[in-house]
């Protein structure tokens, strides 16, 4: 059983408008390249120059944000739930 990941709205159009998309990983850094071999563009959108995930991109695996678990090496299990948030800035 795959992981369900579930793509924000800015970053659909590099996964052909879909919204979920299902892939075999066992960490997060398997999963970036599973995005990224599925679906071109995607990894230069999560991470930086030094493979690092962005500052302003948050990933979470079952609710829980990978930076205060493994970050990239957080491990995935058959039926997790990963979700990509990007940070958003604004105020008055």
């Amino acid at each position: 059983m795959p992981v369900t990941v579930h793509i924000p709205t800015p970053l659909r159009k590099l996964t052909h408008n879909q919204a979920e998309v299902e892939l075999e990983a066992g960490t997060i850094s398997q999963l970036v390249d599973g995005l990224e071999g599925a679906y071109a563009g995607l990894a230069e959108k999560l991470l930086d120059e030094g493979g690092e995930i962005r500052r302003y991109v948050n990933i979470f695996v079952n609710d829980e944000d990978i930076r205060f678990l493994d970050g990239k090496d957080t491990p995935l299990n058959d039926g997790d739930s990963v979700s990509i948030v990007p940070a958003i800035a604004g105020g008055n």
